[in-house]
């Protein structure tokens, strides 16, 4: 079988690295499918409306090298333990292919883009191909009492965040929440823990730098790219 996308995502996050773990983690986070010309039409995706969620098939097309091996180091474990690829969620995998979970904020009808789909809590890359899209229905896709694995067992808590007025302000209302809670989730790598290095993150056409103390991530400045627009007035 062969498979081509059907649509791409568009959000602010133009760089694997800021990218939520899981979908649902920056549950504010916005972004935008766009379906590719074949599919521009309103029957596509009638009814779509009537669901909260929906699933996407997509690629891990940031990842172009093959899988090594059949074990890799889930970030819940500290990026130090080894388990199976298929007992994992990594984006390291044989085909590449990603599931995430979304929620439909509305399905617009363009002029020149047919029907786009306005979704939150995505976590995939600015650009990502998608290759399905299926409703999230609660009966069958929700196991409450299930068990998760060596998730269960790792105590996780996302970040306190400070960011300041003088630096919230190169980003639109809409966008904000987004970002912090892309940031409270600690775009670093797990095996990274030093406190005076300054990382920095894509969004938006800014680059968005900070450091991470004793569980606190401060934002210590935004770089506004040439293309991008100037602070908010």
């Amino acid at each position: 079988m062969e498979i081509k996308p059907i649509a791409f995502y568009h959000s602010a996050l133009t760089s694997k690295f800021g990218i939520p773990r899981q979908s649902g983690l920056a549950a504010s986070l916005q972004g935008r499918i766009v379906l590719e010309p074949e599919y521009r039409r309103e029957e596509a995706v009638r009814g779509l409306e009537d669901f909260d969620y929906l699933w996407l098939i997509w690629e891990f097309s940031a990842n172009p090298h093959e899988q090594q091996g059949l074990t890799v180091r889930p970030p819940r474990l500290g990026g130090n333990e080894r388990v199976g690829v298929f007992a994992s969620r990594s984006p390291f995998r044989p085909n590449r292919l990603g599931l995430s979970c979304a929620y439909i904020s509305k399905v617009e009808m363009t002029q020149d883009l047919g029907p786009v789909i306005h979704v939150r809590g995505a976590d995939l890359m600015d650009g990502t191909p998608i290759y399905d899209i299926k409703p999230y229905v609660a009966y069958a896709d929700s196991h409450a009492e299930a068990r998760s694995g060596f998730v269960d067992s790792r105590e996780w808590s996302p970040l306190k965040v400070e960011m300041g007025d003088e630096w919230l302000r190169y980003f639109q209302p809409e966008e904000r929440e987004g970002l912090l809670q892309v940031l409270a989730q600690d775009p670093r790598p797990r095996y990274h823990d030093d406190g005076g290095r300054i990382y920095g993150m894509p969004f938006g056409g800014r680059d968005v730098r900070f450091r991470v103390n004793d569980g606190v991530l401060t934002v210590v400045e935004v770089v506004v790219s040439t293309a991008a627009d100037s602070p908010e007035k």
